[in-house]
């Protein structure tokens, strides 16, 4: 599953996120890393548990809960507080490497809870003019993409992704990624229940309740109510 959501971030908000990062207390990236990642990983990170983060953290989660294509895309159940890093100089790339299966959230008043991580998303917070490489490339996808995103766009994509971000080697890349547990564990399920639901969106533009389009609503309820975990 990999899915582009446009402007999580516009406007106010997204100049807000970048004018905090202005001031940004960076270190060292490595300290979320897990054993294998940690061998490839060399970037910079905001401290988990600052208060320019946390401010941060709360600007993107409340894109996120406006943003109906990402509930639609991710059915989330339990989301990993969002993190923020920084590539460029010398701290400028992160090797092939997976993302752990289930993430403890050792900070703030979910602390002690497991998520089990589905989905990773990227929701880049600078402008691809503004620095060259850093692109998110997936292996074992059609094309193995290489991902870009315009400032305030976010990418959904397979937790069980072998992935990596490319060498910045000028300016400075910007971004915030978090990993979620989604209702619908199976990534298959996941993505048809997606089309379905865009599919259907398109239709009540179309056609109001016409009396299809409330039954093929009632199937996508049905479905996600067989396959959800809640």
């Amino acid at each position: 599953m990999l899915i582009v959501i446009p402007k999580v971030l516009s406007g106010e908000p997204l100049q807000q996120a970048q004018a905090l990062l202005r001031e940004a207390p960076w270190g060292d990236g490595r300290a979320t890393a897990g054993d294998q990642s940690a061998q490839v990983k060399n970037n910079r990170q905001l401290p988990q548990d600052h208060e320019v983060t946390a401010a941060l953290r709360q600007i993107v989660l409340e894109g996120l809960s406006r943003s109906l294509i990402f509930f639609s895309a991710a059915l989330p159940r339990r989301i990993f507080p969002p993190l923020f890093n920084h590539y460029g100089g010398r701290s400028n790339a992160f090797g092939n490497h997976i993302d752990s299966a289930v993430r403890t959230i050792t900070f703030g008043e979910a602390m002690g809870q497991q998520v089990r991580t589905d989905l990773s998303g990227t929701l880049f917070l600078n402008d691809p003019d503004d620095y060259d490489g850093g692109e998110l490339t997936i292996e074992g996808m059609h094309g193995e993409p290489r991902i870009k995103l315009p400032a305030g766009d976010l990418v959904l994509y397979s937790a069980t992704s072998v992935h990596r971000v490319e060498p910045v080697t000028r300016g400075e890349r910007l971004a915030s990624f978090f990993w979620l547990q989604s209702m619908v564990r199976d990534d298959g399920r996941r993505q048809l229940l997606h089309d379905m639901d865009m599919n259907l969106m398109t239709l009540r533009r179309q056609h109001g309740d016409a009396e299809s389009v409330v039954a093929l609503t009632g199937t996508y309820h049905n479905l996600l109510r067989m396959w959800a975990e809640v």
